[in-house]
C-alpha cells in the first residue's frame, strides 16, 4: 500500500509531464479517490478545471496552458498537438488562432456522441507517425516542424501565412531542405508545390516535387 508522500509524488511526476493537468482517471490509478480528490480542490492544493478534470494548483502557469489542457483531456498517449497550433508552439505561426488542432489515429477517433473539446479540432491519421515525427515541447507531444508545415499546408492554411512560417523555421535551423522534402512525400500536388515555392523563395533551392 503506497503512503500519502508516495502518491503526491507521483502524482507530482505525472503532471510534470503534463503541464500541472491531470484526469480523475489518471488519480485514481495512483491510489486517489474522489473524496481525496475534492478535500484537496476544498484545501486549495488542487484546482478543477472542469469535470473530472484538475490541475495542480502549485505547477507553474503556462502560455499554452489551454494547448496542454486540450491535450492531457484528449488523452497524452493518443493525442499530437499538430497542424497550426503545432506552429505556434514553435514560434513560427505569426498569430496563433483561437483553436486547437489535435491529431489521432483513426482508431482513437472522437465517437458519436462523445463529449467534444471546446474550441478543439481533432484530426485523424490512418499511418503511424514515423519516427522523428513526433517531439517533445513545453511536456506535451507535438509535430515535428515539417510535419507541422506539411499538414497546415494540406488542411488549406493560407499560402502566404505557411511561405512566412517556412522561411523563420528555415532561418532558425528548425528544419532543413531534406526534412521538407521528405515531410511532402506523398502530399497532394498542390501541397509539393507551395512548398518548394516557398523554399525557393527563401533561398533555399530545395527540391521536394
Amino acid at each position: 500500500m503506497t503512503t500519502q508522500l508516495e502518491r503526491r509524488q507521483r502524482l507530482f511526476e505525472l503532471v510534470a509531464t503534463q503541464g500541472g493537468y491531470f484526469t480523475a482517471a489518471q488519480a485514481r490509478e495512483i491510489g486517489y479517490d474522489s473524496r481525496t480528490l475534492w478535500h484537496h480542490v476544498k484545501t486549495g492544493q488542487l484546482e478543477r478545471a472542469s469535470r473530472g478534470f484538475y490541475r495542480l494548483a502549485e505547477f507553474p502557469a503556462h502560455s499554452h496552458e489551454d494547448v496542454i489542457a486540450a491535450w492531457v483531456k484528449a488523452g497524452p498517449g493518443r493525442a499530437v498537438v499538430s497542424h497550426e497550433t503545432a506552429l505556434a508552439l514553435y514560434d513560427l505561426a505569426p498569430i496563433r488562432q483561437r483553436g486547437i488542432h489535435l491529431t489521432v489515429q483513426r482508431e482513437h477517433r472522437p465517437y458519436k456522441g462523445q463529449a467534444r473539446l471546446p474550441s478543439v479540432q481533432v484530426h485523424t491519421t490512418s499511418q503511424p507517425f514515423d519516427a522523428g515525427d513526433v517531439v517533445q515541447r513545453f511536456g506535451v507531444r507535438v509535430t515535428s516542424p515539417a510535419r507541422s508545415i506539411a499538414d497546415a499546408a494540406e488542411a488549406g492554411t493560407d499560402p502566404s501565412a505557411i511561405r512566412e512560417v517556412i522561411g523563420r523555421a528555415l532561418q532558425q535551423g528548425l528544419l532543413s531542405e531534406r526534412d521538407l522534402r521528405e515531410a511532402v512525400q506523398g502530399r497532394p500536388k498542390r501541397v509539393r508545390d507551395l512548398v518548394e515555392r516557398s523554399a525557393k523563395e527563401n533561398g533555399a533551392h530545395a527540391s521536394v516535387s
